[in-house]
């Protein structure tokens, strides 16, 4: 009979540059591109105003999690949620206030259960009725 190994981390990246995951990896060196370029056509001032929030982006994209989830993930349904077109629709419903419940009133109908009939019998059919009729 053959044996076969289960994989046991499935939801865990592989780790395959050091200790990065590929996509942090990644995620770094474009951020490191983007900086390399700007050293080479930025005058100093123009560099670090390009290079330090570029390295702080792709440090976060790499590194950061918010609530457990990825900050590129995150990124996404920030922008999601300012770009998609969205549709707020609210109509007031005007409800009836209640106080306090006093006999006599419309109410009392429903809270009211059936009076003795007959036999018991009727009553318990009646309450099996009503059962089914509830789903339970």
């Amino acid at each position: 009979m053959q044996q076969f190994q289960v994989p046991q981390y499935i939801n865990i990246e592989d780790r395959i540059i050091g200790p990065l995951t590929l996509k942090q990896f990644l995620y770094l060196a474009g951020g490191a591109a983007i900086v390399l370029i700007a050293w080479f056509f930025l005058n100093a001032f123009l560099f670090v105003l390009v290079a330090v929030p570029v390295a702080i982006l792709s440090g976060a994209m790499a590194f950061l999690k918010v609530g457990g989830l990825p900050f590129p993930t995150v990124l996404m349904n920030g922008i999601n949620f300012y770009l998609k077109p969205r549709l707020y629709i609210w109509k007031r419903v005007p409800t009836k206030k209640v106080t306090a419940f006093r006999p006599g009133e419309a109410g009392e109908a429903l809270l009211k259960t059936p009076s003795l009939t007959e036999s018991k019998l009727s009553d318990l059919s009646w309450s099996l009725d009503i059962k089914e009729k509830l789903g339970r």
